[in-house]
C-alpha cells in the first residue's frame, strides 16, 4: 500500500475502487448449470452459491484451498465486569487452537479447511471505549493492513472468525453506532453475561456510543473508536479478499460487525461475501438483515472461532462440487425437457 497523508487514506481509496463481479465467468457458469442433469433451480441455494463463486472468483465454481482465518484481540472495556471470563482466556484459547483442541479445529479437519490464527497484541488491550478511542488512526490502519495479509499464501475461499473476551460488547457498540436504536437492541449474553453483568454490558455500550457520538458519521472512525484489533483485522481481510477476487464467508455477530463497517463505507463492499450462519446472539439476525444478507445456517451456535463460517464452507464446497462434477444431459444420455 502506498503512503499518503493520513493512515486511512489508502483504505478510503480501496473502498471507492472495488472490483465488480466477473460477468463472463458468471455467464459461463449459468450456461453449464442449465445443462446439468436436474430440473432448473432444483438445488436451490446451492445453485446460487455456485453462481456467486463464479462471479467473485472469476472462474468456474471451485473450492480447492479454503482457509479459516481467526483473529484474536483483547479489549479495555472488559475492565467493567461485562463478561464472566477474564481477558487471559483469549490467549489460552489461542493456545488451544494451536494445539488442535478447539471446536474450530475439529470442523476444519472434517471439511478439509486450512486454519490460520492471528494473535493481535493480546498483552495490550485496546482503549476503554467508554472513555477513550479503542485505537489511534495509525494503529487501526496498521491492523487493517495486517489483516489484509491473511490471504498471503493463497486461498480461494476465506472464512472469517475471531476470538476476544469482551468483543460482543464491541460488536453491539458498532451496531448501535451504525444503525441506531437502543443499546438493549444490540446487547446479548455473549459468553454468558446475565443479571447485573448484562446490565453493566448494556450500560457500557450506551456510554461508549454517547461518548463518541460526535465522530460516528464516518465508518472508519466508528471502527477505530469503538472497534478492536480483531475487528480491524477482519475488515482488512475482507477488503483484501475483494481486491484479490476471493469469495468470503463471514462468521458470527462480531465478524458481522467488522463487515458492517465496510458496507457502511461502500454499499457494495460485501457483494463477495455470504453470512455463514445466524448465531444465538440476539442481535445477530438484526445485524444480518441490515446487511441485506440471508445466512446459510441457523444452528443456534454462539461460539465464535469461525465455527459457523467453517461449517458453511462445507456447503459451499458441495455447491462447487455439484456444479463441476454433475453430468450434463448430453453426457448422461438423459432427455432435457428444455429441448422438447
Amino acid at each position: 500500500m502506498t503512503v499518503t497523508g493520513l493512515p486511512f487514506d489508502d483504505f478510503r481509496t480501496l473502498l471507492k475502487e472495488l472490483p465488480g463481479p466477473d460477468t463472463h465467468a458468471l455467464a459461463a457458469a449459468r450456461a453449464r448449470d442449465r445443462q446439468l442433469t436436474k430440473p432448473p433451480g432444483a438445488l436451490g441455494r446451492l445453485e446460487e452459491i455456485a453462481m456467486w463463486l463464479a462471479a467473485w472468483s472469476g472462474r468456474s465454481p471451485q473450492v480447492n484451498r479454503p482457509l479459516v482465518a481467526i483473529f484474536a484481540g483483547n479489549h479495555g472495556v472488559a475492565r467493567h465486569g461485562i463478561t464472566p471470563y477474564p481477558p487471559s482466556v483469549t490467549q489460552q484459547m489461542v493456545e488451544n487452537f494451536a494445539a488442535g483442541g478447539a471446536a474450530i479445529n475439529q470442523i476444519c479437519v472434517t471439511h478439509d479447511l486450512g486454519l490460520k490464527i492471528f494473535d493481535l497484541a493480546l498483552d495490550y488491550p485496546t482503549g476503554d471505549i467508554t472513555c477513550e478511542p479503542a485505537l489511534s488512526e495509525r494503529d487501526c490502519a496498521a491492523t487493517m493492513a495486517f489483516g489484509m495479509e491473511a490471504i498471503a499464501g493463497g486461498t480461494d475461499l476465506l472464512c472469517i472468525g475471531e476470538m476476544g473476551i469482551g468483543n460482543t460488547t464491541i460488536a453491539a457498540a458498532i451496531n448501535l453506532a451504525l444503525y441506531g436504536g437502543e443499546a438493549e437492541d444490540w446487547v446479548g449474553p455473549g459468553t454468558g453475561s446475565d443479571g447485573e453483568m448484562l446490565k453493566r454490558k448494556i450500560e457500557a455500550v450506551r456510554t461508549a456510543v454517547a461518548f463518541h457520538r460526535d465522530h460516528l458519521s464516518d465508518p472508519l472512525e466508528v471502527l477505530r473508536r469503538l472497534g478492536g484489533r480483531e475487528i480491524a483485522a477482519m475488515a482488512g481481510a475482507i477488503l483484501a479478499a475483494r481486491v484479490e477476487r476471493i469469495p468470503v464467508l463471514i462468521d458470527g455477530y462480531v465478524a458481522t460487525a467488522a463487515a458492517a463497517i465496510l458496507k457502511a463505507a461502500n454499499p457494495s463492499a460485501l457483494d463477495h461475501c455470504l453470512i455463514g450462519h445466524v448465531s444465538g446472539e440476539p442481535g445477530h439476525l438484526r445485524a444480518i438483515d441490515k446487511l441485506g444478507k440471508t445466512p446459510l445456517l441457523a444452528l443456534g451456535m454462539r461460539l465464535g472461532e469461525g465455527t459457523g463460517a467453517a461449517l458453511a464452507a462445507g456447503i459451499v464446497k458441495a455447491a462447487a462440487a455439484c456444479h463441476a462434477g454433475m453430468a450434463t444431459f448430453e453426457q448422461a444420455g438423459v432427455t432435457n425437457s428444455s429441448t422438447h
